[in-house]
């Protein structure tokens, strides 16, 4: 990433994430990437963008999901796995416009962030419809990444993880191993998928170029 002496900036001048050039090759977190000033395409996602992240950014196109079991044009739903209990191919539940949830009572949730929307708020969401927070679960374990929560859940660290249904194909095929231990339990209810964005430092024509390509090969954005 180029480098920005004394540090990435919000519109009031106070450093918001040190200079990437400072950080060593493993230390460059997203929340960093995502508010470069030089960011030409990224992927993100709404949850960061309500918690702060869009004033230094422009939504440019957005993810299309038909392809993918849980997915609906702009929408997609976020899996819940948990351990398989035997060798029976259990039937998978079928999603819905609304939530599909096994009982969580007392289990424990493996996720990968809480400003996640498919790994933790999509399922606060739900859980709060119905009535109920987070709280019923017996433990909440972050991890980090929706990868780490899948090995979390296999090996017994946790019960459950909620996935987005795109980062949970991509699993089942570059993780065969890993994921032939996890069933699907249930799912979310629909949310916007992941939109695609750039710099809001970038000049107009700039963001308009970046926006006509992105568009190319994804929707156009929905929302902003």
């Amino acid at each position: 990433m180029p480098a920005v002496p004394g540090g990435i900036r919000d519109n009031t001048g106070n450093v918001i994430a040190v200079d990437p050039a400072t950080l060593p090759p493993d230390g460059l977190d997203l929340d960093t990437l995502w508010r470069h000033p030089a960011l030409l395409l990224g992927e993100t996602c709404w949850g960061p963008l309500e918690q702060g992240l869009k004033p230094f950014v422009h939504v440019v196109a957005q993810n299309d999901y038909s392809d993918l079991p849980g997915g609906e044009h702009i929408l997609y739903r976020s899996v819940i796995v948990e351990r398989r209990q035997d060798d029976n191919h259990d039937p998978l539940p079928d999603p819905s416009d609304g939530p599909v949830l096994p009982d969580v009572t007392g289990r424990s949730f493996a996720f990968n962030a809480p400003e996640s929307r498919s790994g933790y708020l999509a399922l606060e969401r739900d859980l709060r419809a119905a009535g109920v927070s987070m709280q019923i679960f017996s433990r909440t374990i972050r991890t980090g990444s929706h990868l780490a929560s899948l090995r979390h859940v296999a090996v017994g660290k946790a019960d459950l993880a909620a996935i987005d249904c795109r980062s949970w194909v991509l699993a089942r095929q570059h993780q065969p191993a890993l994921t032939a231990g996890l069933r699907i339990s249930g799912w979310t209810t629909p949310s916007t998928g992941l939109p695609l964005i750039c710099s809001a430092h970038l000049s107009h024509d700039v963001r308009r170029n970046v926006a006509q390509v992105a568009q190319t090969f994804f929707l156009r954005p929905t929302r902003c």
